[in-house]
């Protein structure tokens, strides 16, 4: 796998979205829900387009060491710690994007980019909470603090979730948002210029849009 380089639109009204394209995720769902909040989409597996852009959004559905064997075959793991830690670029992982952004997952036994102290645990329910798994379908958020993230999305706010491994952080100080499935979990979290969402705002609808209106407005 090579990374392919795509150029950043000129200079313009529309802010710039780096979607890296690692051959894991909803690219072409996400991409125009991004267009339909006024930004410019930029798939790309370039790490000089990435910076370019105003922001980037790391998708992924899949295989946790899947996607960690598909960054590095790109060399892309070191610039998107750069990206987010050196640069302070704004950074959204979505559902197995989110994911990647942690020290590592019981999914594989890689080491995930580590941009938050973090883990990825597996939902295992037994006795008289035995729940399918994967966790499919619209789940309310628990706001744990505000966020520009977040902004204009209430209690009544839902959005669409499937996984089977859900995110646990160290700090709770970085949970924006819980959502319970027989279990309270991570939804959403956020660490200075790096955040995750756990479900999937592109299947979202006027909330998801919401929300990537949010991302790409937001001067954080």
């Amino acid at each position: 796998m090579t990374a392919a380089a795509t150029p950043v639109p000129p200079a313009g009204t529309a802010p710039t979205v780096a979607v890296i394209d690692y051959g894991m995720g909803n690219i072409g769902s996400i991409c125009k829900m991004l267009r339909v909040v006024g930004a410019t989409p930029v798939v790309t597996a370039d790490p000089d387009a990435m910076s370019r852009a105003d922001k980037v959004l790391l998708p992924g559905v899949g295989h946790f060491d899947r996607a960690m064997a598909n960054l590095t075959e790109l060399g892309l793991v070191e610039p998107i710690r750069r990206l987010a830690l050196e640069e302070a670029k704004p950074i959204l992982g979505i559902c197995l994007g989110m994911q990647l952004l942690c020290r590592g997952s019981e999914e594989g036994t890689q080491p995930g980019l580590g941009l938050l102290d973090a883990r990825v645990r597996r939902f295992e329910f037994s006795g008289p909470m035995r729940l399918k798994v994967p966790h499919m379908g619209w789940t309310e958020l628990l706001l744990r603090k505000a966020s520009p993230l977040m902004a204009g999305l209430d209690a009544a706010s839902r959005f669409y979730f499937v996984h089977s491994f859900f995110v646990e952080c160290a700090d709770p100080s970085d949970v924006l948002a819980e959502a319970t499935y027989g279990v309270p979990f991570v939804a959403a979290f956020e660490l200075a210029n790096v955040r995750g969402v756990q479900f999937h705002p592109e299947k979202s609808h006027r909330f998801g849009i919401q929300m990537f209106r949010n991302f790409v407005q937001s001067t954080q």
